[in-house]
């Protein structure tokens, strides 16, 4: 894929990134087994991803805003453009020793998302895309799934953890959408299950209480891929809402009455 100066930037800066996240992750797989426990060290490793992602962005587009994970926001003296990062999405996976992880960084422009990346650093699965240049995982162009009955998709969620609200919501889509579909899928990092509906491995994704550096580089590759993306809500809006929902365009109308309800 032929990328422009800022994707390029972008690209340069996640996999830098992701050369630090994956020798830390060596580390955490032993001190996942330890008494000491690695939630300090994964934290440390977070923050120095994010560091490195920002040094690399900001040192090319010193006048861009900024809203990461870790760092939270900052105005930039471009106030028409905004860099959307999230240095370690899946970090729970990563505290367990899953390789199953990624980096997510996304620019805005006039409100709109046009450039995004998602490194899976750990498989060397680089997705992207620009607005109106398609989408891409390494050097192959991605597009959504061409399956079209329901009862052969599979769909990706996130599953609610530690007592949040949004639990009995999502146990009652998953009642209505399991016997009328080939699976779901639960892996544990949003960036990746978007990135995944755009290569055609799920059929759909949603999911409620996200941030938007969760979302934001998946709704262009999502875009560019084929597929169709709204809120849950219909009139809300995706990155402020936190709730997304996608799929290919054959099965989305039946997808989303299944979650809408």
């Amino acid at each position: 894929m032929q990328g422009s100066a800022n994707l390029n930037i972008m690209i340069k800066a996640a996999r830098k990134a992701g050369r630090s996240l994956v020798k830390d992750f060596r580390e955490v797989e032993n001190l996942q087994v330890s008494m000491k426990g690695a939630g300090d060290f994964v934290s440390r490793a977070d923050i120095a991803a994010e560091e490195i992602i920002k040094t690399e962005l900001m040192e090319a587009r010193p006048n861009y805003g900024w809203l990461a994970e870790e760092g939270g926001g900052e105005d930039g003296n471009d106030p028409t453009r905004r860099w959307i990062v999230d240095p370690l999405d899946g970090t729970t996976n990563f505290l367990h020793g899953l390789p199953h992880w990624a980096i997510s960084i996304a620019l805005e422009h006039k409100g709109e998302v046009v450039a995004g990346v998602i490194f899976d650093a750990a498989k060397d699965e680089m997705f992207m895309a620009e607005k109106g240049a398609g989408a891409w995982m390494n050097d192959m162009r991605l597009r959504v799934s061409g399956r079209h009955k329901m009862i052969e998709s599979i769909f990706a969620t996130g599953l609610p953890f530690g007592g949040r609200a949004d639990l009995p919501d999502t146990l009652q889509d998953l009642a209505r959408l399991m016997p009328a579909c080939a699976g779901v899928r639960r892996w544990g990092a949003a960036a990746l299950d978007m990135a995944y509906v755009a290569a055609g491995r799920y059929e759909g994704f949603w999911e409620r209480r996200l941030n938007a550096w969760d979302m934001a580089a998946g709704l262009v590759i999502l875009r560019e891929a084929g597929a169709l993306v709204e809120p849950i809500d219909p009139a809300g809006d995706i990155l402020s809402d936190g709730e997304v929902l996608c799929a290919n365009e054959a099965i989305f109308d039946n997808f989303a009455k299944i979650i809408r309800n």
